[in-house]
């Protein structure tokens, strides 16, 4: 399933969510991703065009959250604004890595865990 398919999916109405806030679709979106990331990680898969695959809608999901809090009228605070996008740029570079098959795709596997326990936390606008 590509990013463009799982986009459509995530924001699409379920009968299952009726009512789904950004938060929690964004959460969503990292939640598929993430696991199929943690399959090869964890050696679950070997299969390196599943592992590309990921990969590439990872990156598609952190460029899409860069170019968000590029904008000025993005409603966080200027500090978070800056530490998603330096993610989302190390992000990018830490998969071509990967790719090159000289790193562990459990670092991305990592961050994408921790950004989704910050989407998950109660009392933060969403």
């Amino acid at each position: 399933m590509n990013a463009i398919s799982m986009a459509k999916t995530a924001y699409a109405t379920s009968s299952r969510t009726p009512l789904q806030t950004n938060r929690g679709t964004e959460y969503e979106l990292f939640a598929q991703i993430t696991h199929r990331l943690d399959q090869y990680a964890k050696k679950q898969t070997s299969v390196f065009a599943d592992l590309a695959q990921a990969l590439h809608d990872n990156r598609k999901l952190w460029t899409l959250l860069a170019a968000d809090v590029a904008e000025d009228a993005n409603g966080l605070p200027a500090e978070l604004r800056a530490r998603i996008f330096y993610l989302a740029e190390f992000t990018a570079d830490y998969t071509r890595q990967v790719l090159s098959d000289n790193a562990d795709p459990s670092v991305l596997v990592d961050i994408n865990t921790a950004v989704m326990r910050g989407l998950r936390r109660t009392g933060v606008p969403a």
